[in-house]
């Protein structure tokens, strides 16, 4: 029995009253954001409700949303039972950003959330194995924060990236002619 996201929403409101701060139900993805505290046990019952059985985690990402001081998680979740889908997303501060992890509930959260923390900064309070997953562990900051500088170097090794194609080209390189241009 699929369910219309309005019925997912119904649910969870009814459930965890309060809750949910927002929904937008009628986007592509429909969402809605919900309160941190929340978020683990409504993970729960999402999952181990029989009728909603949201047994896939399908993607769990990060947004820095610099101008509005906040980070935003995103958890797109799905049943492959019952062929419905659902967004929840997680409002954090900039400053010290942490959440609970839902690796637990959601085994996939385990390499979603490393991806999050080594980028964002996020740290998923819990989690069995909180490495950096694609950075050095001594690599300096979270590069993809919005405020996030290029260092020059790192251990000798410069790693601050050249000039991009289109503005060498406006500034009269001559672009092209070689194998490599």
């Amino acid at each position: 029995m699929s369910l219309k996201a309005a019925d997912i929403h119904g649910r969870l409101e009814t459930k965890f009253p309060g809750k949910i701060e927002k929904a937008q139900l009628e986007a592509i993805d429909p969402f809605l954001v919900v309160d941190q505290g929340a978020l683990l046990e409504m993970g729960r019952y999402l999952r181990d409700d029989p009728e909603l059985a949201f047994d896939t985690l399908h993607c769990l990402s990060a947004v820095d949303y610099l101008k509005d001081d906040r980070i935003e998680i995103v958890y797109h979740l799905s049943s492959l039972k019952h062929r419905h889908w659902i967004v929840l997303k997680v409002h954090l501060p900039r400053v010290d950003p942490k959440i609970p992890t839902v690796e637990t509930i959601w085994p996939t959260a385990n390499w979603h959330e490393r991806e999050a923390y080594d980028l964002f900064g996020v740290v998923f309070v819990g989690h069995s194995d909180p490495r950096r997953i694609f950075l050095p562990e001594d690599w300096a900051g979270h590069p993809m924060r919005k405020d996030w500088v290029w260092p020059e170097e790192w251990h000798g090794i410069a790693v601050k990236p050249g000039k991009q194609f289109a503005q060498r080209a406006s500034e009269g390189e001559t672009l092209g002619i070689g194998p490599f241009d």
